[in-house]
């Protein structure tokens, strides 16, 4: 199946984790951290470690029944979370799993974050999956023309052990332990972190998110 021109050509972007400061950035938090340390970590048990709170007829970002949820009503749409971090070399970490909507979905990670530009390592629950840059208002998959498909991907409504590693110009995606794709991408340097739920032509994409991790490399 070849996604790339109803994932890119009509895609609405939306995100409560906007930054509108002229400020200078801030140095990245993980600077002089030793390898193999915690740099952020959330089972979110509680709704005060920092994610959007959100919900609109468009969706919801919250804190749910001990998980994070991101439900996605619109069609063509992504939602996006941040904890407002800033590291430049972090592995991410998280159990992810679909409890309704179409299995032709985006739930993924997000790093570098700016305020508008980030990377992206995304699944299917119908067995695809596509890493990427958005940046100048567009989305771009890296390395690969189009979503691909992997049998790493447990479908429907089985949960997935998704593992994402920026570090330096390496961008490396895991999938229930097995490495799917690592390329190179000098873009974007430091930003924050994330998780990622998406639309493609039918909405109502429901995702949970449990055990989030971010780690220096």
């Amino acid at each position: 199946m070849n996604r790339l021109l109803s994932f890119f050509s009509s895609l609405i972007i939306l995100s409560l984790a906007c930054s509108t400061t002229t400020d200078a950035p801030a140095p990245p938090q993980d600077q002089g951290v030793p390898s193999g340390s915690v740099l952020f970590q959330d089972a979110f048990a509680k709704p005060v470690s920092g994610w959007d709170r959100f919900s609109t007829a468009e969706g919801t970002m919250d804190y749910d029944a001990g998980g994070y949820r991101l439900l996605v009503n619109a069609p063509e749409t992504n939602f996006w979370s941040t904890p407002h971090k800033n590291f430049a070399d972090v592995r991410m970490e998280v159990d992810s799993g679909k409890i309704g909507g179409p299995d032709e979905n985006r739930i993924g990670l997000i790093c570098r974050y700016s305020g508008s530009d980030y990377y992206f390592f995304m699944i299917s629950s119908d067995g695809f999956f596509g890493v990427g840059i958005f940046t100048g208002g567009k989305a771009q998959l890296l390395g690969q023309s189009e979503m691909l498909s992997d049998g790493n991907i447990k479908t429907g409504l089985a949960v997935n052990h998704l593992r994402a590693d920026c570090m330096g110009d390496t961008l490396t995606f895991y999938i229930n332990g097995s490495q799917v794709a690592s390329l190179k991408d000098t873009t974007l340097k430091s930003g924050d972190i994330g998780l990622l739920a998406g639309t493609f032509a039918q909405p109502g994409v429901d995702v949970i998110f449990d055990n989030f991790v971010a780690l220096k490399p």
